[in-house]
């Protein structure tokens, strides 16, 4: 499989499959699973990057184990709408996915979704930082496939 459009990806999941959605950063990769609706976005871990085998082998194991059908990837565009340097390196690191897995992904606009993750966990849970740390990566992960699971909603289901 390659890159798609959101609006393709439904038709391109075999039944049954779920999404999983990545929030992929320099030190950590979040992850959220969605459920086999298509309709709820939830974190589930936080894989700590080292050097990208390393990284395939956890994130196959969750992908084998949640019987996900597509990704869907945060793209973290500037605030102009360009690709720059972090944008390139997600890219980069969907194309060694891509090189090991015959799997459907498509890229959503993850523009400012840690700061909304990083200032619901501080206002709304009041979080201590140590704890919102350890959950923003996973929570934006989630907020990104939720994001994409709105805005395509007609599509999926």
């Amino acid at each position: 499989m390659a890159i798609c459009k959101p609006v393709e990806i439904k038709g391109k999941l075999a039944k049954g499959m779920v999404l999983l959605g990545l929030d992929v950063g320099t030190k950590t990769i979040g992850l959220a699973i969605a459920d086999a609706g298509h309709l709820i976005a939830s974190p589930t871990m936080t894989i700590d990057r080292t050097k990208f085998s390393r990284d395939w082998v956890d994130l196959e194991k969750i992908i084998v184990a949640r019987q996900v059908g597509g990704l869907v990837v945060g793209l973290p565009l500037e605030m102009s709408g360009a690709e720059g340097a972090r944008a390139q390196s997600v890219r980069s690191f969907v194309d060694e996915v891509l090189k090991r897995r015959d799997i459907p992904v498509t890229f959503w606009d993850e523009r400012l979704s840690t700061a909304a993750v990083e200032r619901m966990l501080t206002d709304e849970a009041d979080l201590s930082r140590k704890r919102r740390a350890e959950l923003v990566d996973k929570a934006a992960a989630a907020y990104i496939l939720q994001g994409f699971l709105d805005a395509n909603r007609a599509v999926l289901i």
